[in-house]
């Protein structure tokens, strides 16, 4: 999803968004934003990002771009879900409790199901089942609660077969065997990601701010090597680029610096600005839209929503690698950067399907 230039007072009501909430709850130290973009396709689903903001604004902008990002995620991956999004403020280290989670549930609650929360930065199923004791509106809970639990499983293999179809639209072939990939963040996603990879033969590369986290996977996959950051990374000889840190990373200068002719990767909101994605077709790199190659997620806990099953939610997530090699094509037809196609495929259901929505039905 291409969005406006960021800016550094942007409006409450955000880019035609339905509805932005604030939330406050003095005692526990809440204080947490709801971001509403649309729900013409049905409720808003989106996780809650808990995380340390430098300030109240910083915070609105991202659940602004995030929550529009899930209208189009959810649109495009064939749900009857609406793009939602909410942030804590804070550091989850330091002030997640109980009483802040059960007070921000209750806050959902008042919305009367038209947010659906989930997981997100800084926020796990555990949590989820905090949240649910105030609210009726929550997936990715544990397994133990009848939830599908760790959504980055089938995230990271969206994000693989995103990979798969990239590959496919510029190379003629799916196979990632003895390709040079490059993870930045090897996180919740990332690390099953490179799994994938490693099992496929591909020569993986990562960097992770975290030592221990890149440590570990050293351990359990010996032939991959890291990089001390990001800016050394995308400089390394790479086919592949993975950004599954958080957004922004795609800039004016991280991409003229950039090796890599494809860019598929988990983390929301690569393209720092618009018109990033004009650059990218001008310097011959694919850019696998990553909305849509993410959605992997959001498909594992919608499908909670019907009584969870991984093997239907797997099969699910797999359909990315079709959504991708169609948005690639589209682009390719059509004369524009994939981001503007994908752009164009999501408006296009939104506007269709939520049309119907004029059609009356009886109740019951």
């Amino acid at each position: 999803m291409t969005t406006p230039p960021s800016t550094n007072a942007p409006s409450a009501f955000g880019n035609r968004h339905e509805q932005v909430v604030f939330c406050h709850d003095e005692a526990s130290g809440l204080k947490a934003i709801i971001g509403i973009y649309s729900t013409a396709l049905g409720p808003a689903l989106g996780g809650t990002r808990f995380y340390p903001y430098g300030s109240e604004q910083a915070a609105l902008t991202d659940v602004l771009n995030l929550s529009q990002g899930m209208a189009y995620k959810n649109a495009l991956a064939g749900l009857d879900l609406g793009g939602g999004k909410a942030v804590i403020i804070g550091d989850p280290a330091t002030l997640k409790s109980e009483a802040l989670l059960r007070a921000y549930g209750r806050f959902v609650q008042t919305l009367g199901g038209r947010y659906y929360t989930a997981c997100d930065v800084g926020t796990f199923s555990p949590d989820m089942d905090v949240i649910a004791r105030e609210c009726d509106f929550v997936t990715g809970r544990t397994v133990e609660h009848g939830g599908a639990g760790d959504s980055s499983v089938l995230t990271a293999l969206g994000v693989y077969q995103g990979m798969r179809a990239s590959a496919q639209h510029l190379w003629g072939d799916t196979s990632l065997a003895g390709k040079r990939v490059g993870v930045a963040g090897v996180g919740k996603v990332g690390r099953h990601l490179v799994r994938h990879l490693v099992e496929e033969d591909a020569q993986v590369v990562v960097t992770d701010p975290y030592a221990p986290a890149v440590a570990a996977l050293r351990e359990t996959y010996p032939a991959m090597t890291a990089v001390a950051d990001t800016e050394a990374l995308i400089r390394e000889p790479l086919d592949i680029y993975a950004p599954c840190a958080l957004g922004g990373s795609l800039n004016d200068e991280s991409i003229e610096a950039l090796s890599a002719v494809i860019v598929c990767g988990a983390a929301n909101n690569q393209l720092a600005h618009e018109g990033i994605e004009k650059r990218l077709e001008e310097r011959g790199i694919t850019y696998a839209p990553d909305y849509c190659v993410n959605a992997g997620g959001v498909i594992q806990v919608a499908d909670e929503l019907e009584g969870f099953d991984f093997e239907r939610a797997k099969m699910r997530a797999t359909t990315i690698y079709d959504t991708t090699l169609g948005v690639l094509e589209r682009a390719r037809s059509e004369g524009v950067p994939p981001s503007i196609a994908a752009d164009r495929m999501a408006e296009q259901r939104m506007r269709e399907v939520g049309r119907l929505r004029s059609i009356w039905l009886p109740a019951g």
